[in-house]
């Protein structure tokens, strides 16, 4: 059963900035913002713009270098992007305890917490230690806890990244039922189609701004590669394209827990690298390569393209 959260004021961020540091370079800066409640509202933008710090912001986890944030609930709920598992806790003793600290009575929170993880598919592992779970079934846990006491803000960064197919819907479900609720739900997700055309607010965050997207703007935005003045990764449709060459070889860096087809599109191959996955492909099949990976909610990190050969130092005549 899902408690509506009441009437209550909307979330305003005014004039907020953010920087690391007393004279480190600003992340946010100037940022004007009201986030009603009973909305669900999404933030798109190239990767390092500053959309996981907009979402610390929003949730309390970090506090603005300037500016001010009000109205912010009793009851607010933060997905990071990464799951600290190295707690010691089962997973039905982490979101019992959680609970209780957000004001559940131990039975109710003892009946939540396992409510939740029955949802998302977890129950089988209630009484296993978190360093002991797995990717895909701590982000369950991570996601369980930010539910169970039905907050009236959710802030979601990622968060569907590493669930599996029942999982994501059952977190989709679970969105819907807070926005229903009067909650104010802000989320960041790689893939497009997430509730795809169901945010009321569409958020641009670039440059260090926050503004509202033009109406008809893609869900998503381009991940550019690493160096200044490089082109975007292609939508659907396109290719890959390095100095006019449309058939460059493609390197794709990333990491995820579901399954993907074998063999890959376009015959890439794939090999363990820094704790994700590093695909080589021809650049003609890039663009399906990466139409799989975000289907199975696997997050890119860098797409970029193969380094050329270093040549032979010619040998010198005898």
């Amino acid at each position: 059963m899902t408690t509506s959260v009441g009437e209550r004021e909307p979330v305003r961020l005014a004039g907020v900035g953010r920087r690391y540091g007393s004279r480190g370079p600003w992340v946010l800066r100037g940022v004007d913002l009201e986030l009603p409640p009973g909305r669900l509202v999404r933030a798109v933008g190239p990767n390092g713009a500053g959309k996981s710090t907009l979402l610390r912001l929003v949730a309390g986890v970090d506090a603005p270098a300037e500016g001010r944030i009000t109205g912010r609930p009793p009851r607010t709920a933060y997905v990071p992007e990464r799951f600290p598992p190295a707690l010691p806790f089962t997973a039905h003793g982490y979101l019992v305890h959680l609970a209780r600290l957000r004001g559940l009575r131990t039975g109710a929170a003892r009946a939540r917490a396992g409510e939740w993880l029955e949802r998302f598919g977890a129950g089988g592992y209630a009484g296993t230690a978190l360093a002991g779970l797995s990717k895909g079934t701590a982000q369950k846990v991570a996601v369980a806890q930010a539910l169970l006491a039905e907050p009236g803000l959710l802030v979601l960064d990622e968060a569907w990244t590493g669930l599996d197919t029942g999982a994501r819907a059952a977190l989709d479900d679970a969105v819907r039922e807070r926005v229903a609720a009067g909650a104010t739900v802000l989320f960041v997700d790689h893939d497009p189609r997430r509730l795809a055309g169901e945010a009321h607010t569409t958020l641009r965050v670039e440059a260090g701004r926050v503004r509202p997207a033009p109406p008809g703007a893609p869900a998503s935005v381009p991940v550019r590669l690493d160096g200044p003045g490089v082109p975007p990764l292609p939508g659907a449709g396109t290719r890959f394209r390095v100095d006019g060459a449309p058939s460059a070889p493609v390197r794709v860096v990333a990491s995820g827990v579901l399954p993907l087809p074998d063999p890959l599109p376009g015959g890439a191959t794939a090999a363990a690298v820094g704790g994700g996955t590093l695909f080589r492909v021809d650049g003609a099949a890039s663009d399906e390569l990466l139409r799989v990976l975000l289907a199975a909610s696997w997050h890119v990190h860098r797409v970029e393209p193969e380094p050329a050969p270093v040549p032979a130092a010619p040998r010198e005549a005898p």
